[in-house]
């Protein structure tokens, strides 16, 4: 009987598989410390096909016990094991929170972020919002859809800032008009970065202008050369053009490219009314899932439209004035406005600290895990993850299965590492210099058209890699903002996202075919 109960079970097979793995990763680590020798590439190093190990065990594990926090910190070991580093506490997870970066993710994120959500769940200004939404403009599923499609194209800078602004705006419109999580989370994520490749108007082009400097070619010799030559690729930019073009149908409710997973859950809200699946694990924490407005309060939906209208107005002046966004300023001004409108209208500050603190631990979790995403992702670029993939291109290739090949590359990099921006700063340097190289002795007659496609497909390829990897930060607060189980985001994410990527492939070899 008992025998029996543990080969039936499921959860016990998945245990000891996951147990079986970790042990594995763990026995290869050592291995790989003790035994491999790094191939050294510049400044650089890689281990072959070690240096992908920590996140192919990263990302096992959260595909296989649909928990990322274990899964996250089981690669970080691995990686920290390869490089001989035992004490992880000393040498890996305190010097990665004690850089600015991982610090001001911490404080977006964990304060400003969690704590805004917190006050808007305390005066139930989110509530009134969508109220408010409802009565006049959404309809229903496919008007909350809509605007939050809309919203994704509006806030075009990209990225996190995309995803959390977005996120925060529509949940409470999206949760009360029955559109389920998977569905949100997929609008919200695959609108944040695809269109900041689509309508370039932001940081990124000045970013990626540094990494595509090829000696002797005339049109990449200066920065304005190079930033023109980002603009003139955009309509190469077909994932992000598809991407964004298979978020509007899901708004309009065509769900024929969406997946079976996004369908289902269409049809799980249509029938039961659950808005996540029955075994999932939201990482939007219960305190901020309900209302908890003190007796005699009356919410107003200005108390959420002025904060975020001061969030997206200092975001967009310091974007012109600065050259980026100062996005911490932006949301500390939208917390302390939500928190001095409440004290006006006579909200106690002892009500106001309880909602900030209802906040934190809202989005304790979620920030512990964005912030061990961060730290494995510089672990992979550390041991040469990126590095040894695009290393595998050293070969001679036909011309038109470059563009292609480039895609690949970056999409497992991006994928493995959790980063388009790293994965830019990866492969751009190589990938141009390859490019160039192989349209010379290709002989082919517009060589600017075949780098343009191939700076595209890098470009495009990154952004994928990034938006479906179970350890981006896009992904991660997608799932977050909108409420929805992290795994299941990511599985319903990948069928729309690899049908764009595999459509935009066909595009890209068609072109390097017929017009260069």
């Amino acid at each position: 009987m008992s025998h029996n109960f543990f080969l039936n079970n499921p959860n016990y097979n998945r245990n000891s598989l996951a147990l079986a793995i970790l042990i594995f990763g763990i026995c290869s680590a050592l291995y790989v410390n003790f035994f491999v020798e790094a191939t050294k590439i510049g400044s650089a190093y890689h281990y072959g096909l070690w240096s992908l190990l920590p996140a192919f065990i990263t990302i096992l594990l959260a595909w296989l016990t649909r928990e990322p926090l274990t899964a996250l910190l089981t690669g970080i070991a691995v990686g920290a094991f390869m490089m001989g580093q035992y004490d992880l506490t000393d040498q890996i997870l305190i010097p990665a929170m004690a850089q600015t970066g991982t610090a001001g993710l911490l404080l977006l994120y964990l304060w400003l972020l969690g704590g805004l959500l917190g006050i808007w769940s305390k005066t139930g200004a989110a509530q009134a919002f969508a109220n408010y939404m409802t009565k006049h403009f959404v309809r229903g599923q496919r008007s909350a859809k809509l605007v939050t499609w809309f919203l994704g194209i509006l806030f075009f800078q990209g990225g996190t800032m995309s995803t959390v602004l977005v996120g925060t705006t529509v949940r409470p419109l999206a949760d009360k008009a029955g559109i389920s999580h998977e569905e949100m989370s997929y609008i919200v994520d695959s609108t944040a970065s695809p269109i900041a490749i689509v309508i370039a108007f932001n940081a990124w082009p000045a970013y990626v202008q540094a990494l595509i400097y090829v000696p002797g070619v005339a049109f990449l010799a200066t920065e304005a050369d190079r930033i023109a030559f980002f603009f003139s690729a955009v309509p190469f930019s077909f994932y992000g053009i598809i991407a964004v073009i298979g978020t509007l149908l899901l708004s309009l409710d065509i769900t024929t490219f969406s997946g079976k997973r996004i369908r289902d859950a269409h049809h799980r809200v249509a029938t039961t009314g659950e808005l996540d699946a029955p075994d999932a694990k939201p990482l939007s924490a219960k305190e901020l899932q309900t209302c908890d407005v003190p007796q005699g309060y009356q919410a107003h939906v200005l108390e959420f439209i002025l904060p975020l209208v001061s969030l997206i107005t200092i975001a967009v002046l310091t974007f012109v004035f600065y050259g980026s966004p100062k996005i911490n300023w932006a949301f500390g001004v939208a917390l302390l406005l939500s928190a001095f409108i409440a004290l006006a209208k006579g909200m106690s500050l002892n009500n106001i600290i309880d909602g900030f603190g209802n906040g934190l631990k809202g989005v304790v979790l979620a920030s512990v895990i964005l912030v061990l995403a961060v730290t494995i992702g510089a672990i992979s670029k550390q041991i040469g993850g990126g590095l040894y993939l695009v290393s595998l291109l050293s070969e001679q290739l036909p011309y038109w299965l470059l563009p292609v090949i480039l895609q690949f590359m970056s999409m497992l990099i991006a994928f493995s590492t959790g980063t388009s921006w790293g994965t830019f700063a990866i492969a751009f340097p190589l990938a141009m210099p390859l490019a160039w190289a192989i349209a010379q002795s290709a002989g082919i007659d517009n060589p600017e058209l075949f780098m343009m496609v191939c700076f595209a497909t890098v470009l495009n390829g990154s952004v994928y890699g990034d938006q479906c990897s179970p350890i981006s930060d896009t992904t991660i607060l997608s799932s977050m903002t909108t409420g929805c189980d992290m795994m299941d985001h990511v599985k319903s994410q990948i069928v729309p996202a690899t049908y764009a990527a595999g459509l935009a492939a066909v595009l890209w070899t068609l072109t390097v075919m017929f017009f260069v």
